[in-house]
């Protein structure tokens, strides 16, 4: 884990809270003098740990640089309550109701296997949950991205005047 203190952490948390935050409401948020969050805010973003606009946390740069795709089968009445179980999961980024193979399908990070096994084994004891295919990410080739769909619709809009 890179070397995030207290502070660090909670200010990691305040900005994923609310990404609007100004630098004079995130230091009386935090606790600290507003240079000092100004001062941390750019060394979490030279260090990598925020992206995108210093907004988005590096998930890989605090440690959890396992990612896996987990799909699920699902007991169907039991559907509400295996999303609600896996709610609580910290690890659990992302859970979607799919078609074809599975039910469910939810991105989960870890420390390491050892943390991911033991994420999966929370999982399978969630009541309804019938089995779990697990899938490891080795690379991310395009992060999640927005972007490009935006400047598309954006370039139609003008296009359109």
């Amino acid at each position: 884990m890179n070397n995030l203190d207290a502070t660090d952490l909670k200010i990691l948390l305040a900005l994923i809270r609310d990404p609007r935050i100004q630098v004079g409401e995130l230091s009386d948020a935090v606790g600290v003098a507003r240079n000092t969050a100004q001062t941390r805010v750019r060394r979490l973003i030279r260090t990598g740990v925020l992206r995108s606009g210093g907004r988005e946390v590096d998930l890989e740069a605090v440690g959890y640089d396992v990612v896996a795709f987990v799909t699920i089968e699902v007991s169907h009445r039991e559907l509400d309550g295996v999303v609600g179980a896996l709610r609580l999961i910290p690890q659990v980024l992302e859970v979607h109701e799919i078609s074809g193979r599975g039910d469910v399908w939810c991105r989960v990070v870890a420390t390491d296997t050892h943390n991911l096994q033991s994420s999966l084994r929370q999982v399978l004891r969630i009541k309804g949950v019938i089995r779990t295919e697990t899938v490891l990410a080795l690379h991310t080739h395009i992060p999640y991205r927005t972007e490009p769909l935006i400047s598309g619709l954006s370039n139609s809009a003008s296009a359109g005047r």
